[in-house]
């Protein structure tokens, strides 16, 4: 990310009233003459922008001061409740996609399964969801009750955007936590604790949310929004991942409706020739928007800048916790590395030679001998780099430049891909589109595949990127002994886990807060 600053104002304390849910009278007027009111910031569509952009900031920094200011959510580490550095311990980590050799408390438990209701990296994602849905809501309550009375030029795109982002974020709750506590707009504040809604009428809400942004006219239209903002690409994304897993969710069939949407960003979406180059700090040159433009293979990266954007989440988690021991710093377009992440045998031998996804740091031999010595063994992925695609330095080594890719169209490829594997889509066309993935990656075509092989594309396509639990939970192979790597279970060479694990707990605090919510099963 070059050059972008995200507006933090002192009127973000307006959002935080729509975000608790233990004060019971939020209508008092306040005596105190230093406390302001909405009317007294909101005078201006500016001020508004500015709300919106701590939606958009809320996944990319764990505050509003950035890396070292006081965390949005309170009880967590600022780093640990960072939006995407949860979000990737909670897909990624659980996964055979990657072990972390740290000890703190609840850690071993995520990559090893046997997480608690209370463990505190659970806690910070779940939090950190509703800290957006809150913002978002709170966002679409000010623009709509618009208490000074502005004229507004784009009253509808700020609605739009902040519906997309709460959709995004209640997609990662049914995602991990299934039945959760659901607030709109339209919900009082802070009166009697949400309500809890299962997960089949989540998902009916989240479908009939992105419809209407998809097929209405304040969205901006794909790739025609400036850069950092979301659009209907966007959206599509989260429908069509929504369908890819419906089995999952409600237990029914919808992935001809995924396959249709992943045909319409097909044609409006290219790969980029050099994969390595959407993983560079400069990668904002390789995402659709009307700022830059000149590629558009990602549909939508969360923004991350070395000055601006500082965080200790995100891809500057991911290339500095990925990197230590014997690696080199520079190379990575960092100061030092945190030595943290390795990945496990059975993904660093899922690619061929000559794949140019294979990008590890392979000193240590691919099998991990103790998983709290970052040194002992196991790949170590440098995908993600602090470096500008043409070899030029990021603008500090600090902080990473890179921008996380969170929707690539190479997604809607392997989605297509999978649909028609389960007989749901053109055989043809996901035969096509499977090939087109791997022609980028240098590896030969197929002539047909199965369900199976897009699970391991996937696999090799989206490391890192917050796919993997979902997508082996989708195939029956997260929590069974039909698939194991090392140490899943708390075993070296893995073993199967109870089913309950397919999702995570609800905060045993909020359970305990609010008598409408039910624990999940096995917790």
């Amino acid at each position: 990310m070059k050059n972008i600053k995200i507006l933090m104002m002192s009127f973000v304390a307006v959002a935080t009233l729509g975000l608790s849910s233990c004060v019971n009278d939020l209508e008092t007027t306040p005596i105190d003459p230093n406390v302001q009111l909405p009317q007294d910031v909101l005078k201006d569509e500016a001020a508004f922008e500015a709300l919106l952009a701590k939606c958009y900031q809320g996944l990319a920094c764990s505050s509003s001061d950035g890396a070292n200011g006081g965390p949005d959510i309170n009880g967590v580490d600022g780093g640990f409740g960072q939006y995407l550095r949860a979000y990737f311990n909670l897909q990624c980590l659980t996964t055979d996609e990657a072990t972390c050799c740290w000890n703190d408390t609840g850690l071993p438990d995520m990559h090893n399964m046997n997480w608690q209701a209370s463990n505190q990296f659970v806690v910070a994602m779940y939090y950190r969801i509703f800290y957006q849905v809150g913002l978002c809501n709170e966002l679409i309550r000010q623009v709509e009750a618009n208490p000074a009375g502005v004229k507004f030029e784009n009253k509808g795109a700020l609605i739009a955007e902040a519906r997309a982002l709460r959709a995004l974020s209640y997609y990662h709750a049914i995602d991990l936590f299934g039945n959760v506590p659901f607030t709109t707009e339209n919900d009082a504040v802070g009166a009697v604790g949400p309500r809890q809604i299962n997960r089949a009428d989540l998902f009916a809400w989240i479908e009939k949310e992105c419809k209407e942004l998809i097929e209405g006219n304040d969205l901006a239209a794909e790739g025609t929004n400036v850069y950092g903002r979301c659009d209907k690409g966007f959206v599509k994304m989260i429908l069509a991942k929504l369908y890819l897993n419906a089995e999952v969710y409600i237990g029914e069939d919808r992935y001809a409706e995924c396959a249709a949407i992943c045909e319409d960003l097909i044609a409006k979406y290219e790969l980029n020739d050099n994969f390595a180059d959407l993983f560079a700090a400069d990668n904002h040159l390789e995402t659709a928007n009307a700022t830059y433009g000149a590629k558009n293979e990602i549909i939508f990266a969360v923004p991350h800048d070395g000055i601006n954007t500082t965080s200790y989440g995100g891809t500057n988690f991911l290339i500095f916790a990925g990197t230590g021991g014997d690696m080199n710093a520079a190379e990575a377009g960092i100061s030092s590395g945190w030595g943290g992440l390795s990945v496990t045998k059975q993904v660093a031998e899922r690619y061929t030679d000559g794949d140019a996804r294979a990008m590890f740091f392979t000193a240590y031999g691919t099998e991990i001998a103790d998983i709290f010595n970052f040194t002992s063994g196991g790949y170590k992925s440098v995908k993600f780099r602090n470096v500008n695609h043409d070899g030029t330095a990021a603008q500090t080594t600090g902080f990473v430049d890179t921008d996380f890719p969170l929707f690539r169209v190479a997604d809607a490829h392997l989605m297509l891909a999978e649909c028609a594997a389960r007989g749901k889509a053109d055989s043809n066309k996901g035969l096509a589109s499977i090939n087109a993935v791997r022609e980028r990656a240098g590896v030969a075509t197929l002539s047909s595949y199965t369900a199976q092989d897009v699970l391991d594309e996937r696999s090799r396509e989206f490391l890192w990127e917050g796919c993997r639990r979902s997508d082996l939970i989708r195939f029956g192979q997260f929590t069974t002994a039909d698939y194991v790597w090392e140490y899943k279970g708390s075993v070296k060479e893995g073993a199967a886990v109870a089913d309950h694990r397919n999702l995570f707990p609800l905060p045993p605090a909020d359970v305990n807060a609010n008598s409408n919510l039910k624990q999940n099963a096995g917790y």
